[in-house]
């Protein structure tokens, strides 16, 4: 498939539309329950390539891992891991190269962690100066602080608390939280900067808690775990919220209703409360214990958000704003500039393409609707883009996505749902 041309619906939606595991929690809980002594069983895992490299890495660390559908079985424990020297690949995948890296200083001899291309680019150094901190020898291979690098562990687990910024990437964060209790005695991390992405900090706890280690205290600049281990679960994966977030905000640019099972109000995802800022542009709302609902009816209002808690939907929020009355505003997420793409630069790039107003700012953008115009829109290798840019060509004619495969990072099957609208 060399670009996928999208088919604009020209008619309001009724869809109820599922949507794969959260591909967040999946990774934390395989993190957790490859530490856990004994047999695991994770139901609702979704089949994406981030999940899949880090299923892929474990495997090599030597976890036991039985896959049958979205039910994904782990025999775990730090005796079965395989001691260094070994390499491990994390494809593409941001979370799976961090998250190995701080894994990996658990285990005994070198270990190589390294990604395809895109990844090399992408920035590792406050994680990987946090680790040297606690003991572990981080050695990068090629451009200090990017992948590949070579860590050698054990940490120094007498160690009680760290320091490292918290407005560059919460994975960097998460990684070390999550090898925490380890530590003789948990640890305690400061914060140099102001905490980025807090609700996927306070998702790490929550499922740390699920998996044996509770009491996790995440605070504006001090972030406290306690000593702990993790103990063997039974684990369910909630839908993912930002893939939620695409049929939801095809609903708002479309008109009509999309509902979403599974997604409800107890969600432990920040992302589950964008159906909440598509309310603040002109939709009706309903999240409950089954489900989440966004109908829209009347007109499309541009609005002025901070989406530091919900920077994944950026893009998505802004194929909403190009089809609203008025401008939107969005700041607070000027470090999304280092995801799989420059979310802000290469987002507005290709929306000014396609005729809308879209001007990056030091920390977010500006979103002027004007008409859509045909064009073949650039994905930057970022799942994210593509994703939107398809919203973009369900209210537009004329709107072909570029290397739509890229989608197979977090949502395979979806194209397959896009043309089901």
């Amino acid at each position: 498939m060399t670009g996928y041309r999208v088919a604009p619906l020209g008619a309001g939606i009724d869809a109820v539309v599922d949507v794969p595991g959260s591909k967040s929690i999946a990774n934390r809980a395989l993190f957790c329950a490859a530490l856990a002594e004994g047999n695991s069983v994770l139901t609702n895992v979704p089949d994406g390539d981030d999940t899949q490299s880090m299923v892929a890495a474990l495997r090599a660390l030597g976890v036991g891992i039985e896959v049958d559908g979205s039910r994904v079985s782990v025999l775990g424990g730090q005796s079965r891991w395989l001691p260094g020297p070994l390499a491990l690949h994390a494809g593409l995948a941001g979370t799976t190269s961090r998250f190995l890296t701080a894994l990996c200083a658990l285990g005994k001899g070198a270990y190589t962690i390294d990604g395809d291309a895109p990844l090399r680019a992408r920035p590792m150094a406050p994680l990987h100066d946090a680790m040297t901190a606690l003991g572990a020898r981080v050695r990068s291979k090629a451009a200090p602080g990017h992948l590949p690098v070579t860590v050698e562990g054990p940490f120094d687990l007498r160690a009680d608390e760290v320091t490292l910024p918290g407005d560059v990437s919460s994975q960097f964060l998460t990684a070390l939280m999550l090898v925490a209790p380890y530590f003789a005695s948990g640890l305690r991390f400061v914060l140099s900067t102001e905490l980025v992405s807090r609700p996927y900090v306070r998702m790490t706890a929550s499922i740390m808690a699920d998996f044996g280690v509770p009491g996790v205290e995440v605070g504006d600049r001090i972030i406290v775990v306690p000593p702990g281990r993790y103990s063997r679960q039974h684990y369910t994966v909630e839908p993912d919220a930002s893939s939620a977030g695409y049929p939801l905000a095809a609903a708002a640019i479309c008109g009509g209703r999309a509902t979403v099972p599974g997604l409800t109000k107890a969600s432990i995802q920040g992302d589950a409360n964008f159906c909440f800022v598509l309310a603040r542009m002109g939709c009706s709302v309903t999240q409950d214990d089954e489900a989440t609902t966004v109908s829209r009816w009347g007109p499309l209002h541009g609005l002025a958000i901070n989406m530091v808690e919900m920077s994944d939907l950026v893009p998505t929020l802004a194929a909403v704003a190009a089809f609203a009355d008025g401008p939107t505003e969005i700041h607070g997420v000027g470090f999304i500039r280092n995801k799989e793409s420059d979310r802000l630069t290469d987002l507005c790039h290709e929306l000014r393409r396609a005729g809308v107003d879209a001007v990056a700012t030091a920390n977010g953008l500006m979103i002027t609707p004007a008409p859509i115009q045909m064009a073949t829109l650039a994905t930057h290798h970022d799942h994210r883009l593509a994703m939107a840019f398809a919203l973009l060509g369900l209210g537009a004619s004329g709107i072909v996505v570029d290397d739509p495969e890229v989608v197979s990072k977090s949502w395979p099957g979806f194209w397959d749902m896009i043309e089901s609208l």
